[in-house]
């Protein structure tokens, strides 16, 4: 049985563009929820920086988030939010012990 894989994924808005870059990434939401792999997929605003965004991802496998990161939906609001944020997006892999 292949490892859940859990995901944090930052990103950090530039000034003045919290609101767009929120969109974008609320718009990934939806279609991410329904794909059969995804366990959970959450994003989170830091209250201290309200810049600073972050999703909060569990799949069933890393095929599984592979396949995820190929999608329309996602390559999408990739492409959309990079003038928007200072640096590329944070993306990080874990595995539970």
């Amino acid at each position: 049985m292949p490892a859940t894989v859990h995901v944090i994924a930052r990103f950090v808005a530039k000034a003045g563009k919290e609101d767009e870059l929120k969109s974008v990434l609320t718009a990934l939401i939806p279609p991410t929820r329904r794909e059969i792999a995804c366990y959970q997929y959450d994003l989170l605003r830091n209250p201290a920086d309200p810049r600073e965004f972050c999703f909060v991802e569990r799949w069933e496998s890393s095929e599984a988030l592979e396949q995820h990161l190929t999608t329309p939906h996602v390559k999408t609001a990739l492409a959309q939010a990079q003038p928007l944020v200072e640096s590329p997006p944070d993306i990080r892999r874990y595995q539970i012990l």
